[in-house]
């Protein structure tokens, strides 16, 4: 039976073109269609994107609407559906992929939604999920299972990106480099693990996520901030890795892992350059005779019945990586911590 609606909700909102988010107590209850299922969330992940449109960065500045509700990963529970809704009722709990795709063009039709020539992507061209209601059309949403907590079901969008990177590449029984260990990176390392990975090898800047690795399942970790590439080929036998996962985005962690990768090894590359970069195609790839993936998002729902079998074999570590759960009244706080490294991966706590 679907449940009787306040009148309004409390929302966080991109009202200014400077940095920062607005907490606003009052937005309109979000309209669902026939086919949509309205959502109470419950909780709701920070990811870097949301970092970026709270520092008005000059990405977010020429992407984001003004007036927008921002976030895209969540978990929450069905409070009404629409007539035509088929697979959901009230009172089911349920994440959702964030990216919507439009089902018409040639990439939808043929199995790669994920790379829709249309994609709107939720929290970034139409409102999000950093509000006590969100509507979801039914064929975003995902039933979550009731062995996995709401606070990991929050995470399924980032989750999904690390599931899609290593699945892609191919990790089982083989060497895997990741390079950055950010959010993602980090849930890269337990997934290569999880999927049988031979020897995982991490770099990054920052000794804290380093170490963090070490904890997830890395064989060996080297600092970013000193030549590393000598070193990685030391520990695989003088070969380098057969795999490269690149998490980073940063123009010389990108050179310097397919200068490591071992000759007709794959690089899976999901990091985002800040701007072009320069890169030696003949000796990076071409005369390597290397395997290059680009990654996007999740491909839907292959990522996401992985993602669910994974977290429901218990390979996976995520908890050291959700590092803080704060309520959204305090999400400035989430904000600094992301910034400083306090933080990890922060999950707030929606209002009721």
């Amino acid at each position: 039976m679907n449940v009787a609606l306040p009148q309004s909700m409390p929302a966080l909102k991109k009202l200014q073109a400077s940095p920062g988010l607005d907490f606003v107590p009052e937005v309109e209850i979000p309209a669902f269609g026939a086919r949509d299922v309205l959502v109470q969330v419950t909780h709701a992940g920070i990811c870097g994107t949301d970092r970026h449109i709270f520092e008005w960065d000059q990405w977010s500045q020429n992407r984001i609407p003004l007036g927008i509700t921002t976030g895209h990963e969540f978990c929450g529970t069905v409070i009404k559906v629409g007539p035509a809704v088929t697979r959901f009722s009230v009172g089911q709990r349920v994440s959702a992929e964030g990216h919507l795709a439009c089902g018409k063009c040639e990439a939808c039709r043929t199995g790669n939604a994920h790379i829709c020539d249309y994609v709107r992507i939720f929290g970034i061209d139409c409102n999000g999920c950093f509000a006590t209601y969100h509507s979801v059309p039914e064929e975003n949403a995902w039933a979550v299972h009731p062995e996995i907590p709401d606070h990991i079901a929050a995470v399924f969008d980032p989750l999904g990106n690390a599931v899609h990177t290593v699945m892609t590449a191919g990790v089982s029984g083989k060497t895997v480099l990741i390079t950055g260990v950010g959010i993602i990176g980090l849930m890269a390392v337990t997934v290569a693990r999880a999927a049988g990975a031979a020897q995982i090898i991490a770099t990054d800047v920052d000794p804290k996520r380093l170490a963090l690795a070490k904890e997830l399942g890395a064989d060996e970790t080297f600092s970013a901030r000193e030549p590393w590439v000598s070193q990685v080929r030391e520990v695989t036998g003088g070969r380098g890795p057969q795999v490269v996962l690149e998490m980073s985005g940063h123009p010389q962690a990108i050179r310097d892992g397919f200068e490591a990768l071992q000759p007709g090894g794959t690089v899976a590359i999901l990091g985002i350059p800040s701007k072009e970069i320069t890169l030696d195609l003949s000796s990076a790839i071409i005369f390597k005779g290397a395997t290059v993936h680009g990654i996007n998002g999740r491909r839907m729902f292959e990522t996401w019945y992985q993602m669910e079998r994974l977290i429901l074999s218990k390979r996976l570590l995520l908890d050291p990586i959700v590092t803080h759960q704060i309520d959204m009244q305090d999400f400035e706080r989430g904000f600094r911590m992301m910034q400083t490294g306090e933080a990890i991966k922060v999950v707030m706590k929606i209002p009721q």
